[in-house]
C-alpha cells in the first residue's frame, strides 16, 4: 500500500519519483519555484502589436477542447497554453513575422497539448492535436476571430505535431515537414520550452540547447514570472483565464 499522503506536493512527489498522470499546482510548489529564481535579469516589457494583443486578450480557450477535461486545469492546462501562446506572440515580434504568420503561431501554441491524455511523458500528444486541430480548424480559428485556410492549417497543424519531438529524433518527413513550417514550429517550440519554470525539478526547467531560437535567454525572466504571477492567482481563487490575462496584463502584453 502506498504511503504517500493524497496532499502531497508536486514538489514533493517529484523528489520521491510519484508524479501522478494528472498533476495540478500547489501553494508548496509555486513557492519552491519562487524560491528556485534563477539568476536572471529583470523582465523587460515586450512591446506587441495590437493585433498579436487583441488575441491574447480575447482568444477563450474551450474546456471541450481539451480531450481529457481533467488537464484543462492541470500542469499542461489552460495556464499552460495562455501562456505559451503569449511567448509565441514575443517570440512571432522578435522574428518579424507578419499578423498572419505571427497568429497562426499563438493560435498552435495556444492548442498545442490540447489532445493530451495525461501530464507525464504522452507520447504522440502533439500529432494527436494536429489532427484534432485539422477535424476543428473553422472552430479554432473562427474563435478567434479569424478565417481557416489552407496554408494557416497546414503550418499550424506541422508546429504542433512536431512540438513534442526532439529535433535530433526528427524523421526525414518531420525535416520535411519542418522547412514548410520552419519560423512557427521553431517559435511555438521554444514557446513551450520556456514555460517549464512551472514544473517541479530544476533539471525540467528551460535549457537553451534543446531549441532554435536566440531569443530565449533574455525572455527567461519574462516567462519565469508569468508562471510565477499567473500560478499565484489561480491558487488564491482566479480562474485558469482570468489568471494568465492578469499576468499579461500586468507585463503590458494584453
Amino acid at each position: 500500500m502506498s504511503t504517500t499522503p493524497l496532499t502531497a506536493s508536486l514538489i514533493d512527489l517529484a523528489v520521491r519519483g510519484q508524479l501522478p498522470l494528472h498533476q495540478h499546482m500547489d501553494h508548496a510548489t509555486i513557492a519552491w519555484i519562487s524560491d528556485n529564481r534563477p539568476d536572471l535579469p529583470p523582465a523587460s516589457a515586450p512591446i506587441l502589436r495590437t493585433r498579436s494583443k487583441e488575441l491574447l486578450a480575447h482568444g477563450e480557450l474551450s474546456t471541450r477542447w481539451w480531450a481529457n477535461p481533467r488537464l484543462y486545469t492541470s500542469i499542461h492546462g489552460v495556464r499552460h497554453a495562455m501562456r505559451t501562446a503569449a511567448l509565441a506572440a514575443v517570440l512571432a515580434e522578435t522574428n518579424g513575422l507578419d499578423d498572419t504568420d505571427a497568429a497562426t503561431a499563438i493560435l498552435a501554441a495556444a492548442v498545442h497539448d490540447c489532445q493530451r491524455h495525461h501530464d507525464q511523458d504522452d507520447r504522440g500528444h502533439g500529432a494527436r492535436a494536429a489532427i484534432w486541430l485539422a477535424a476543428n480548424a473553422d472552430t479554432v480559428w473562427g474563435n478567434f476571430g479569424l478565417a481557416a485556410t489552407p496554408r494557416r492549417i497546414v503550418q499550424a497543424g506541422t508546429a504542433v505535431r512536431l512540438h513534442d519531438i526532439p529535433y535530433e529524433a526528427f524523421t526525414a518527413d518531420d525535416q520535411s515537414d519542418h522547412a514548410r513550417a520552419e519560423r512557427i514550429t521553431d517559435i511555438v517550440k521554444a514557446a513551450d520550452a520556456l514555460d517549464r519554470y512551472r514544473l517541479p525539478k530544476l533539471k525540467w526547467w528551460p535549457d537553451a540547447r534543446y531549441v532554435r531560437e536566440s531569443a530565449v535567454d533574455e525572455l527567461r525572466g519574462l516567462a519565469f514570472d508569468l508562471v510565477l504571477v499567473s500560478e499565484r492567482a489561480y491558487l488564491a481563487g482566479a480562474s485558469g483565464t482570468a489568471a494568465v490575462r492578469y499576468a499579461l496584463a500586468e507585463k503590458g502584453l494584453v
